[in-house]
């Protein structure tokens, strides 16, 4: 497939995503079998949903995890940038704790690899001490 081809398909699937349904199903639809999910976050306390997924099956997880644990407030993408297979997607998103009831707003940087059409690698970067604040319900302090 070309880099636009990726970027489009993976266009498509933001702009269900930011509709703020939380459902993953459009997700699912465009991972390969094997693929290799991971996050910034690795499954910290609080975030558990966030552990390495090594399979379709393990990303299912996370997004039933993530729904359980989160509300999406906004999710809104700025650019698709492409090289070869990759799509580095960068954008930002809210979210509120359902456990806490904070709010987290944050930067999103999303890595992907494709191949035939299908995302093979998933890399998520977020502003993880804010998230981790929210999910906790503890205030960050200043040093």
């Amino acid at each position: 497939m070309t880099e636009h081809e990726n970027v489009e398909i993976l266009r498509s699937v933001y702009e269900k995503w930011g509709d703020q349904s939380l459902d993953a199903s459009n997700w699912m639809d465009v991972l390969a079998d094997d693929v290799q999910w991971r996050s910034i976050a690795d499954g910290a306390p609080g975030m558990e949903f966030s552990s390495a997924s090594r399979s379709k099956n393990e990303v299912a997880r996370y997004f039933e995890e993530l729904a359980n644990d989160w509300e999406m407030l906004r999710y809104s993408v700025d650019e698709f940038v492409a090289q070869g297979d990759r799509v580095v997607v960068i954008g930002r998103c809210g979210w509120r704790s359902r456990n806490t009831g904070k709010t987290v707003d944050t930067p999103k940087v999303d890595i992907f690899r494709m191949r035939d059409g299908k995302v093979t690698e998933f890399y998520e970067f977020f502003d993880t001490a804010k998230a981790l604040e929210a999910a906790r319900g503890n205030e960050m302090t200043s040093s």
